[in-house]
C-alpha cells in the first residue's frame, strides 16, 4: 500500500535517518531539504532512493556529520566555500546568499565548493539563484562512469550541468542535464525494477553495447550524442576539478571507499545579474516572449514544466514515495 506523507513529515524522516548515523542538525536539514525537493518535484532517482548512500558515507566514516562550511572571497567576484568533508547541500546554502549579493554588486560572480560529497541533482542550486532575479549555471564531476568518446573504459563522471533563467511571473526555466546519455540514477532504478534501458546508453563490461542496466552499471555509461557529450563533460571535469580547486573524476575514484554513498569532489556555479549588463529593462519582455513563442510550438514542453507541475500536486496533497524505499527510509530513522 502506498503511504502519502506531507512535505514536512518526509523532511522529518530524512533528517532522522542522518542524525541517527552521526550528522549534525544542520547537515541533515540541508540534505533533507535536497531529497523532498526532489520527492515533490517527482525526481525519484535523487530522492529518498538516495538516502541509504547517505546513511552509508556517514557510518563508514567518509564523510564528516558535523563539518561546518567556511566561507572566504579569494578574489572580488569569487566566492569560495570549504565544505569541511560534509554534504554539498549545507556548503550550497552557506555558498549561494553570498554569490547572490556579489553578482548583484558586480554583474558577474563565480561560486566554487570543495572538500564536499554530492549526491543530489544539480537544479535546487541553480534554481536557487534564478528565484533571486539571476541567471545560474552549475556543474559537478563524480567518479568514473563514462566511456569518452571512442574509449571503452569509464573516465568521466555523469557530470551534469545545470542552468537557470529567471521569468517574472512564474518559476524559472530550469534544465538539468548529465553529459551521459542518461543518468545513473535512472540506469539504477531500471536495474532495481529490472527493466532494460534504451540502446546507446552504455556498454558493458566487455565493452560490448547493452541495454542490460546491471551489465552497464559493471561497464560505462556512454556520453550523449557521441563526442559532443563527450567536450562537455570534458569541460565540467575542468570546471568542477581545476576551477574548483578539487578532484577530478579519476582522482575522486580512487579516493572512494565505495561505501555506496557520493564521492568527494568540487562544483562550480556562476550567477549573472543581466540588469547589470547594460540592456535596461527590456531583456524581460523579449525574453518572456521568446519563450512563449518557443512554448507554443507544437510539440515543445520548456524544460522544467513537467517538475513543477509535480511540485504543484505535491504541494497540495502530499507525496507518495516508493513504498520498499520509504520501509527503508523509516528503518533508517528509527521509525518502525
Amino acid at each position: 500500500m502506498t503511504a502519502t506523507l506531507s512535505i514536512d513529515a518526509l523532511h522529518a524522516l530524512v533528517a532522522g535517518a542522518l542524525t541517527r548515523h552521526g550528522a549534525s542538525q544542520a547537515q541533515a536539514d540541508a540534505v533533507a531539504r535536497t531529497v523532498t525537493a526532489a520527492e515533490r518535484d517527482g525526481a525519484a532517482s535523487h530522492g529518498i532512493f538516495r538516502v541509504p548512500g547517505y546513511v552509508a558515507s556517514l557510518v563508514s566514516g567518509k564523510v564528516t556529520g558535523d563539518a561546518v562550511p567556511t566561507l572566504t572571497y579569494p578574489a572580488p567576484a569569487v566566492v569560495s566555500v570549504d565544505a569541511g568533508l560534509g554534504f554539498a547541500p549545507l556548503a550550497l546554502e552557506t555558498g549561494i546568499p553570498a554569490l547572490v549579493q556579489v553578482a548583484r554588486e558586480t554583474g558577474v560572480a563565480a561560486l566554487t565548493i570543495r572538500n564536499c560529497f554530492h549526491f543530489a541533482a544539480l537544479w535546487p542550486e541553480v534554481e536557487a539563484v534564478a528565484a533571486e532575479g539571476l541567471v545560474g549555471l552549475a556543474a559537478t564531476a563524480a567518479t568514473p562512469m563514462v566511456a569518452p568518446a571512442g574509449a571503452r573504459v569509464p573516465f568521466f563522471g555523469t557530470n551534469p550541468l545545470a542552468f537557470a533563467f529567471p521569468r517574472p511571473n512564474g518559476p524559472p526555466l530550469v534544465f538539468d542535464q548529465a553529459a551521459a546519455a542518461m543518468a545513473r540514477g535512472e540506469i539504477m532504478l531500471a536495474a532495481e525494477a529490472g527493466e532494460q534501458v534504451p540502446e546507446q546508453v552504455g556498454i558493458d563490461a566487455e565493452g560490448q553495447p547493452s541495454t542490460d542496466p546491471a551489465a552497464i552499471l559493471g561497464g560505462a555509461q556512454l556520453p550523449f550524442g557521441g563526442y559532443k557529450g563527450s567536450s562537455i563533460a570534458l569541460m565540467v571535469e575542468l570546471l568542477a576539478g581545476a576551477v574548483a580547486g578539487d578532484l577530478f573524476s579519476p582522482e575522486a575514484g580512487r579516493a572512494d571507499n565505495r561505501d555506496g554513498g557520493p564521492p568527494r569532489g568540487g562544483e562550480f556555479l556562476l550567477a549573472l545579474d543581466i540588469a547589470r549588463f547594460g540592456h535596461g529593462e527590456g531583456w524581460r519582455a523579449r525574453s518572456e516572449a521568446f519563450l512563449d513563442a518557443l512554448s507554443a510550438l507544437d510539440g515543445v514542453r520548456l524544460p522544467g514544466a513537467r517538475r513543477h507541475a509535480n511540485r504543484a500536486t505535491a504541494l497540495a496533497q502530499g507525496v507518495s514515495p516508493d513504498p520498499n524505499r520509504l520501509k527503508t527510509l523509516r528503518t533508517l530513522a528509527g521509525a518502525d
